[in-house]
């Protein structure tokens, strides 16, 4: 019923579409595009009645935010982590367990051998501090850590997270 020749027409017209689709997508945006980015002043501005300067907010010290800290919450948020990482001590997963990480020497969960060298230099001890910015962006603070982790933007979710593993008990 279908022959190589019919195979071929249809090939040839899905492609022939996609190029008809791509160019009118390019003659589209160069349409759309003219006159550059960002080189001109808005032609018409909107009130919206919001005030858009960038307000003086003052940003929480992670002080205070650890401790009004929920570790309630913090089990919640460790969900995340429990991927790589286990609670009970010894018990190493893709990465080090964290049974009282909060205080303990960078490096040094027993059995577990697969640091980079990263950690080591970026801190000594894990405080809560230090959890906090390892937390946000793991690899900002580490440059060459192992850890794929993206970071948790939110300092009230970090500092429910230390505030749980500090108080964690089997």
């Amino acid at each position: 019923m279908f022959d190589t020749m019919t195979f071929t027409k249809i090939a040839g017209s899905l492609c022939g579409a996609l190029l008809i689709l791509l160019l009118g997508k390019w003659a589209a945006e160069e349409l759309f595009h003219v006159g550059g980015h960002g080189d001109h002043a808005q032609a018409y501005v909107i009130d919206t009645g919001v005030d858009e300067t960038p307000s003086d907010e003052p940003v929480l010290a992670f002080a205070d935010v650890f401790a009004a800290a929920d570790p309630g919450k913090g089990e919640r948020a460790f969900r995340q982590c429990s991927a790589c990482h286990k609670l009970v001590s010894g018990e190493n997963g893709v990465g080090p367990y964290l049974h009282n990480v909060v205080g303990r020497d960078v490096g040094t969960a027993v059995g577990y051998a697969a640091y980079s060298g990263a950690l080591s230099e970026a801190a000594d001890v894990w405080t809560p501090e230090n959890l906090n910015a390892f937390l946000e962006n793991p690899k900002s603070y580490a440059p060459g850590t192992s850890m794929s982790y993206n970071g948790m933007r939110d300092i009230e979710d970090r500092a429910n997270l230390i505030a749980y593993l500090a108080t964690y008990t089997d």
